[in-house]
Parts: structure tokens; C-alpha cells; sequence
């Protein structure tokens, strides 16, 4: 097990855990008071003093549909339940609300062609979970649950929810994995709930190395005539054929997606971001916009003899930023349309919504998250620190065969940090600070050292429609 300086993460994860405790262990007996009075009665709970046995009776309702809720995002995620939490009373906790929905659905005994109470209780819960829990799922489990019943599957079917959905589920789901020139494959973090049907992307006009990606379209480019960039998103095989650009982006182009999925805006709509080198000696930035269907130059030039790394670029509140030789890093504010350079080394990524940097460091791993990105333009001696740091230990025994090297961490983003050692990948995760295996890494042909070729872009089992 890795341990992590920082714990509150597992701090938020414990309150969760208690509040549902505490939740259960008090709508679990109303609730069976509430179902006995039913079947004896024909109606609920009395309202009581006030109305408020009847409003507990309510809020025990919704605490059920929410218990329900988590564990069945906890199964489809993990491929299990709910933790057992303190004690085992969160695991006793999910059983009894499971027993009590099963309850319901054997109460259901509709007497005419309208249903009695009992079946009332049982379409609003089942109707709860459809219309406001289903949304919060991946792609993988989505197209099994089409066969649950005639209503899901129309309902999953249809655009609001693919809109509604890609705006929901924004965990990573897996990464491609490529070697230059290679045909793409997909590692996925977890089979069971996580898949593409072509991880090939043979479902593209041409062969196309991948470039970016951003919460469930992926951006890739083609190796014939102009080099053709492609947005699709792999889960539905849906793509876009971009016009060419006005400028020379090079062979091996800096270009980022951005996709903010809004809940408002219907539309899926995307830029695609590339700095290219400029004639005048530093980088200039052309935008492509979804919404306009055509490509800008930006007026911006950063001027300087820096090099950008390859595929080092990420998306993060508002802004691109790139790694660049000399512990530099390249920021483009897509607002203002400014740029500028700021200290920072490691594998560039995101983390609650701001920059980060990763680096290994034998069994260990630093992750540098940015506070603040204006500390050189504060006055001297000012005490404002830019990046907060995390330290984390790794297990030696799951982390056997470090390679020690300032490329092996390969993505870092979401609370999830992979890195290679020599001939395997590993996968750290910063909410549960566990260390897994993710699969074997490529290799140069005489196998005494890592391939760093390889390219690892991560994925998101999202049905946005493009």
C-alpha cells in the first residue's frame, strides 16, 4: 500500500461513509415501518405532530434512493459494493436497503390496471434511478443496461441523454497506448465497466497517430497527403474531418483539445489549439473552433529559443500550457490570448482543476500542484509559493523494477498517475493510494531500455456526440 502525505481525501471519503451509516441506521427502520403500515393499511405514515413524521418518513426515501444510487456507480466502477466502512455497518447498512428495495418490488401485486401504493413506491424508485443516477455511468455499462428494459433502452438511445451524460461522467476510463507509427491500443482501468469496440480506430478514413484527447473526443491526425487532423469519439465512432490548417505545424505538432462539456450548450463544442514555430525566432498559436468551423492565427508571439516537448501539452481552467526544454513551461490563455513562461519540470498534467506537474523519483513519486501562477510578477521577497507539493511513497513490493529516468511518468491527471518501471506500467491512484499493474510497456528491440516513443493518452467512456 502507498501512503501519501496528505489525507483529506481519505478524510472526505470517511465522512461520506459515516453520514450513510448514520443515514441507514435511521430511514432503514421508518422505512419498514412505513412499507408495514402500507401493506396493513393501504396508505403511508401518519403525518404525526407538525408533519413530521411524515417528513421523516420522506427524507428516509430519498437516503434510500441515494444509498442505492452509490452503490450501484460503486459496483459498475470497482465490480464491487459499497466498503464495509467502520465496524462493517456501512456494508450492513447496503444490505438492508437492498432488502427493503427487493421488498417493494415483491410488494408489487396491482390488484386492477392501476397499480395499488405499494407499486407506486416501487416505479419511484426505479424511476429515480433511471432518470437521475443512470447519467453518472460509463459508456460500457450504459449499452448493457439497453437490455434491462424497452424504457432504458429508448431513453439511452436518445441525444438529451448522451448530452446529459457526457456532461456527468468525466472519470478517466482508460488510456490508448501508441508507438510512433504503431496502430493504437487501449488499456482500460477497469474491463468490467470500461471498453472502446475499435481500439484500432479502424473506423477512420486513414491511419492516424493520436494527439490529444479531452473528456471523450480524441484528437488524431493522418499520415497521408496533408496530414488530416480527425476528431471522434471512439465509443460511438463518430468523427469529423477537420480543414487544413493556414500554417505549418510540423511533423510532430503541439497541438491540445479542449472540450468543456455544458450542460446549457447542446452542441459538443471543441477547439484545437497548436503552437507552431514562428519565422520571427519563438511560437505563435493557431486555434481551430467547432463553433466556426475554421482556423485563426492568433496576434500572439512568445519570441525565444525555446522547444517545446512532444505531446507534453494540457488543458487546464482556462488554459494550454506546455513543457519546453530548461525546466520551462509554456502558458496560452485562451481568454486574454497571452502567453508567457514559467518554472516547472515533470510530466504535465491536472489535478482539481489546475496544473500539475509529476516526477518519480526512485519509489517516489512529486506531484506539484499550481497555487498560483503569478508569483513572478509579485514584489520581491513576497512569500506566495506557486506550486503546493504532495509527496508520495510508492510500495517496493508492487513497484519491483524502477527505471530510473525523468521520462517515466507517463500521465498524471484526475488523481491518477502512471509511470513505468522497466518492463511494466503502474497505476497510482491519489484517492485510494493504491499501486496496481496496468500492463507491460513497450520496449526497444534490445530490451535494456524503456521506449519512450510510446505515447499514453488518456480516455473518458463518454457518448458526446460530435
Amino acid at each position: 500500500m502507498a501512503k501519501e502525505s496528505s489525507d483529506d481525501t481519505a478524510g472526505g471519503n470517511g465522512l461520506a461513509e459515516k453520514i450513510a451509516i448514520a443515514g441507514g441506521l435511521i430511514s432503514t427502520p421508518v422505512i419498514g415501518w412505513s412499507l408495514y403500515t402500507l401493506k396493513t393499511t393501504g396508505c403511508g405514515l401518519p403525518p404525526g405532530p407538525g408533519g413530521s413524521i411524515g417528513a421523516l418518513e420522506g427524507v428516509s426515501y430519498l437516503v434510500t434512493v441515494g444509498i442505492v444510487g452509490w452503490s450501484l456507480y460503486t459496483k459498475t466502477k470497482t465490480g464491487s459494493g459499497l466498503p464495509n466502512g467502520p465496524f462493517g455497518l456501512l456494508g450492513a447498512v447496503e444490505v438492508c436497503v437492498v432488502l427493503l428495495q427487493l421488498n417493494m418490488n415483491l410488494g408489487k401485486r396491482p390488484s386492477s390496471k392501476f397499480a395499488s401504493s405499494n407499486n407506486n413506491i416501487y416505479l419511484d424508485l426505479k424511476d429515480v434511478i433511471r432518470e437521475h443516477a443512470l447519467h453518472f455511468l460509463p459508456a460500457k455499462s450504459l449499452f448493457r443496461f439497453t437490455g434491462v428494459c424497452r424504457d432504458w433502452k429508448f431513453m439511452i438511445s436518445t441525444p438529451f441523454f448522451a448530452h446529459n451524460q457526457s456532461y456527468s461522467f468525466r472519470t478517466i476510463s482508460g488510456f490508448f497506448s501508441q508507438v510512433s507509427h504503431g496502430e493504437p491500443t487501449f488499456v482500460s482501468l477497469n474491463p468490467m465497466a470500461y471498453g472502446v469496440p475499435d481500439p484500432s480506430l479502424k473506423f477512420l478514413p486513414e491511419p492516424v497517430d493520436i494527439r490529444s484527447s479531452c473528456n471523450g473526443l480524441l484528437c488524431c491526425q493522418g499520415r497521408t497527403e496533408y496530414k488530416a487532423y480527425y476528431i471522434c469519439n471512439p465509443t460511438t465512432k463518430h468523427w469529423q474531418k477537420l480543414p487544413k490548417p493556414d500554417n505549418d505545424h510540423g511533423s510532430n505538432p503541439a497541438v491540445v483539445l479542449v472540450f468543456d462539456p455544458s450542460l446549457l450548450n447542446f452542441a459538443a463544442e471543441y477547439q484545437l489549439i497548436c503552437a507552431f514555430p514562428s519565422e520571427m525566432e519563438g511560437y505563435e498559436f493557431e486555434i481551430y473552433s467547432s463553433s466556426k468551423g475554421s482556423w485563426r492565427t492568433s496576434g500572439e508571439i512568445l519570441f525565444g529559443n525555446r522547444v517545446i516537448r512532444p505531446n507534453s501539452g494540457v488543458y487546464a481552467n482556462g488554459t494550454v500550457y506546455w513543457l519546453t526544454q530548461y525546466d520551462k513551461i509554456l502558458t496560452f490563455d485562451l481568454k486574454m490570448e497571452r502567453s508567457q513562461l514559467m518554472n516547472g519540470h515533470g510530466t504535465l498534467g491536472v489535478k482539481d482543476g489546475k496544473l500539475c506537474t509529476t516526477s518519480l523519483h526512485g519509489l517516489k513519486l512529486s506531484v506539484h500542484v499550481l497555487s498560483n501562477a503569478y508569483t513572478n510578477t509579485m514584489q520581491m521577497h513576497s512569500h506566495t509559493k506557486a506550486w503546493k507539493t504532495h509527496e508520495i511513497a510508492l510500495d517496493p513490493a508492487v513497484f519491483t523494477d524502477p527505471y530510473y529516468d525523468r521520462d517515466a511518468v507517463l500521465f498524471t491527471g484526475n488523481d491518477i498517475v502512471v509511470f513505468r518501471g522497466r518492463d511494466l506500467l503502474y497505476v497510482y491512484d491519489m484517492k485510494t493510494k493504491e499501486t496496481k499493474h496496468l500492463g507491460h510497456a513497450s520496449n526497444n528491440n534490445d530490451r535494456r531500455a524503456p521506449n519512450y516513443n510510446e505515447r499514453l493518452i488518456s480516455y473518458v467512456s463518454s457518448l458526446v456526440d460530435i
